[in-house]
């Protein structure tokens, strides 16, 4: 993204930290329930809450599903890492620090590569992941006087994944925030919900005079919960950004907020440094230690992630690069299509499910997991068309009947009598007559109106009720015209 401003063109610069609660049963430090949705501080231990002398307990399944996470990045495992408290004040921060990691995190570099609209891709290098516990959830709306603290989340296993400032325009950030979402679903280390909390994002935003190297001073947008507002975001920070330096003014590293009422940022407070968190080694918990047999045993478990999924597709079903990287996107769609596309053409299955049935899905507002057309009937239908049971037109409408029954496409056909008439006896018949009945189309056909070919395929499938194989019509046509 190039902005054309006044005094010539400017160049985004653009890092996130992406925060991801982990998946487990268990908070990060403590017994606590991690479940989403409980009543509000129902969920809470006496180390959450901050009781003096409540000590932590490093939860085992958070730091396996963070190894994981840093896998499918493919990132380095460091087989050392320690805890620091990060101290500050806050209401929603019971302890008065947060456990994090800070020096030695439990993942170092790694790398995901991004698929952008025109159909390149792009290398975005990840700097770092690590564990850290989440604070509660402050409520500013339930009153005009008051504010009030939900301690559920408070505890909840965090793992923060830190890029490098390596996206130059909003649709980047959203192609990389689509992935990351993508990956960590596949992985079952978190459910990806920005709507939810379970996955917020952090944007540091400069720019700078095109073909300048410099990095100039940054804004970060903090707790941006969607993809859609997260490009918002940025573009508005930096369009703000350029207008300052072009009025003379300068950008000062601040913390700032996303509007989305109004589409614009504003200011929260100047941003903190490192030695403003008085960041020291935490005492109640010793330093973290892997084996090899530990993160291998993690490695060999790994699921398939979206790009080999999307490779796969490609290679033995046909797919073009668009389809898979769409139905890639989503574990859930992958799943579905790979049932429905067995033993039948991959190709032919991908175009039902990324039209009919996607539209079906969007019209009834319903999940992949609750539709009605399961993937072993949208495969049959599928066959039922290349085994010329039925046409295409009929099977758009076989699919609306089970959109709306969810019944089985064959016993559809057979109760409504549906079947594709290919018996070339019968359908010779129907031509004849559409011939015998209509001479000054014939004539007028004959002398060059070849448009007229399409009112003839009409007529005999009219007379078959639909019925007749549209290919043995148009061979039979051919030949007797």
């Amino acid at each position: 993204m190039i902005l054309e401003g006044k005094t010539g063109k400017w160049e985004v610069i653009c890092g996130l930290e992406i925060h991801c609660q982990i998946i487990s049963k268990s908070k990060i430090f403590s017994g606590a329930s991690a479940k989403f949705g409980d009543d509000a501080n129902q969920s809470v231990s006496f180390v959450d809450a901050g009781m003096p002398g409540m000590l932590p307990t490093l939860n085992e399944e958070c730091v396996r599903q963070a190894v994981k996470t840093g896998l499918g990045l493919r990132a380095v495992i460091n087989k050392y890492s320690e805890f620091s408290r990060k101290n500050y004040f806050y209401a929603d921060l019971p302890q008065g620090y947060q456990i994090t990691q800070f020096v030695h995190p439990i993942v170092g570099e790694g790398v995901v590569t991004i698929d952008l609209d025109d159909g390149s891709t792009k290398d975005i290098r990840i700097e770092r992941l690590h564990i850290e516990q989440d604070a509660a959830k402050s409520i500013h709306d339930m009153s005009p006087t008051k504010s009030f603290i939900d301690l559920n989340r408070c505890g909840v296993g965090l793992m923060e994944i830190v890029t490098k400032p390596d996206f130059r325009s909003p649709e980047e950030a959203g192609a990389f925030l689509k992935k990351l979402r993508s990956i960590v679903r596949y992985l079952g280390t978190c459910d990806g919900n920005m709507n939810e909390g379970s996955m917020r994002c952090d944007a540091s935003i400069s720019v700078r005079p095109l073909g300048e190297d410099e990095l100039r001073p940054r804004a970060e947008i903090k707790n941006v919960n969607s993809v859609k507002f997260a490009m918002q975001a940025i573009e508005y920070e930096a369009k703000r950004q350029v207008e300052v330096y072009e009025n003379g003014g300068e950008i000062e590293q601040e913390t700032r907020q996303f509007d989305a009422t109004t589409g614009t940022t504003k200011f929260m407070r100047k941003k903190e440094f490192a030695n403003d968190y008085r960041y020291f080694p935490e005492p109640d918990l010793p330093p973290l230690v892997l084996s090899d047999e530990f993160i291998e045993e993690i490695r060999r478990n790994l699921p398939e992630l979206p790009d080999a999924k999307k490779v796969r597709f490609m290679e033995t079903m046909g797919l073009t690069k668009y389809d898979a990287s769409i139905i890639c996107e989503n574990k859930e769609v992958a799943e579905f299509f790979e049932q429905a596309a067995a033993g039948h053409d991959g190709k032919k299955v991908a175009n039902w499910l990324m039209g009919d049935f996607f539209a079906m899905l969007n019209r009834k507002n319903l999940t992949i997991e609750n539709s009605p057309v399961s993937a072993e009937n949208l495969g049959k239908l599928v066959e039922l068309v290349e085994n010329n049971v039925i046409s295409g037109k009929t099977a758009k409408d076989v699919f609306e009947i089970m959109a709306e029954s969810g019944e089985n496409p064959e016993k559809i056909v057979e109760e409504k009598g549906l079947k594709q008439v290919t018996d070339t006896g019968a359908i010779e018949a129907i031509v004849d007559k559409v011939i015998a009945s209509s001479p000054d189309n014939v004539a007028a056909y004959r002398n060059g109106k070849v448009a007229l070919r399409g009112w003839f395929v009409g007529q005999v499938m009219k007379e078959s009720q639909g019925k007749a194989n549209p290919q043995v019509v148009n061979e039979l046509l051919n030949r007797k015209l």
